[in-house]
């Protein structure tokens, strides 16, 4: 099965976003700062279902915009992945939202969704890339590292306003070029 990587045009303006986000969290990265590094653990923790709310995306804000873009991923004629990019005020291009659907996961789609970034960015001179994710996406957070991301910074306390009850934490994660 071909991953095809096609820009967001017109066509893409009516399109609803189907994508199931959900993944399981059973593990969390316990994270530790000492001398300007962060490195971190991973411990399990007890199983349940993440599910973001759906966000519907104005994509016609991004088409033609120099410093904004969507890519989507498709296999056997689905959509099936997208990434929402654009230049951040500190000049690095930043992944606003990476998804696969949860039943294409694991056959490479997001490691091409993330070469489309780096191609972009690199298009557009920029130094490098970041993202936010959170502690308890292990997957996701691997999968950034797979790519040569490198953890730059967290926050404790950024989902606290949604949740105070949280204990997610914010990371950062930065590839610089």
């Amino acid at each position: 099965m071909d991953i095809i990587i096609r820009e967001l045009d017109e066509s893409h303006l009516e399109y609803l976003n189907p994508f199931d986000e959900a993944f399981i969290v059973d593990s969390k990265l316990c994270l530790r700062a000492e001398s300007g590094e962060i490195t971190y653990t991973v411990v399990s923790v007890p199983s349940y279902e993440k599910r973001y709310p759906t966000d519907q995306v104005d994509y016609a804000v991004y088409l033609r915009h120099p410093d904004k873009a969507v890519f989507f991923a498709e296999m056997d004629g689905q959509i099936v992945g997208r990434i929402i990019l654009r230049k951040n005020w500190n000049q690095y291009g930043c992944i606003e939202d990476l998804v696969v659907d949860a039943k294409y996961r694991k056959r490479g789609v997001g490691r091409r969704l993330i070469t489309q970034a780096v191609e972009w960015a690199k298009a557009k001179n920029l130094p490098g890339i970041l993202l936010e994710t959170q502690n308890n996406n292990v997957g996701a957070c691997r999968l950034y590292e797979r790519c040569g991301f490198r953890l730059g910074g967290f926050d404790n306390y950024l989902y606290r306003g949604t949740n105070r009850e949280t204990d997610e934490i914010a990371l950062f994660w930065y590839l610089i070029f």
